[in-house]
């Protein structure tokens, strides 16, 4: 195992610290998933929308009546966190309509190149690209009518921070809209129960614990579960 030495003064002995350690100041949110992001570091476009955009997915499938559930209209201000090959930015992009707006939001820059890509190839002016990072959204303060994230919840490093992020560049009668695996032991998926870091119930209790206040549940899918939350108090 590679590692850095460092020193500890106080004491005079000298520790060794794993390479890939975390290395933060006292306070600083510690990531959940180490690592969970690192496939889409240099994303070959194809493969991923043969993953992301397949019958078969419960999510593509049902991404017309998903768009229709989150309640998004013309003229609204919507962000696609985690919206990797654009799958519902566009659908987004046709439902809010020239005077609205779609912030296509991502860590990753081969995807946020790509949907750049697109919407220049195709005229199209109400979507705009924005390279996050894994601790914020990097929205504009409250400009934002509807964060939705789908598939992604489980993909927040630092989910703590990122739903502070995210509250702050919601208007205050905005609404986050998040899409995410169940996991159920002997009903879900291995695949789901190894790489989905929470359940539901936990995933309510963390964005409720960040000042977010659940308001409704749409039951149209069977592997997913879409709730649907506005601001309340952090720490209710």
């Amino acid at each position: 195992m590679s590692c850095r030495p460092f020193l500890i003064t106080t004491l005079g002995i000298l520790l060794c610290q794993p390479a890939w350690a975390e290395i933060r100041a006292p306070g600083v949110e510690a990531s959940v998933r180490p690592g969970i992001n690192r496939a889409y570091t240099n994303p070959h476009i194809e493969t991923w929308m043969q993953r992301f955009e397949r019958p078969g997915r419960e999510v593509y499938d049902h991404r017309t009546d998903i768009v229709e559930a989150t309640g998004a209209r013309p003229g609204m201000m919507v962000a696609d966190i985690g919206a990797g090959t654009g799958l519902f930015t566009w659908l987004f992009s046709d439902r809010v309509g020239p005077d609205g707006k779609v912030y296509a939001v991502d860590i990753s820059g081969g995807f946020i190149e790509n949907i750049e890509k697109i919407a220049q190839a195709t005229g199209n002016r109400n979507v705009v690209a924005v390279k996050n990072t894994p601790r914020a959204a990097n929205l504009p303060k409250g400009s934002v009518d509807i964060a939705f994230v789908c598939d992604t919840y489980h993909h927040f490093e630092y989910p703590a921070s990122m739903l502070a992020s995210l509250r702050d560049a919601l208007r205050e009668d905005g609404e986050l809209v998040v899409v995410d695996f169940r996991k159920v032991p002997g009903s879900s998926s291995p695949w789901v129960m190894n790489h989905v870091r929470a359940d539901r119930d936990a995933v309510i209790a963390e964005i409720e614990g960040a000042g977010f206040r659940l308001i409704g549940e749409n039951n149209l899918l069977r592997t997913n579960y879409m709730l649907q939350f506005v601001k309340g108090q952090p720490g209710h």
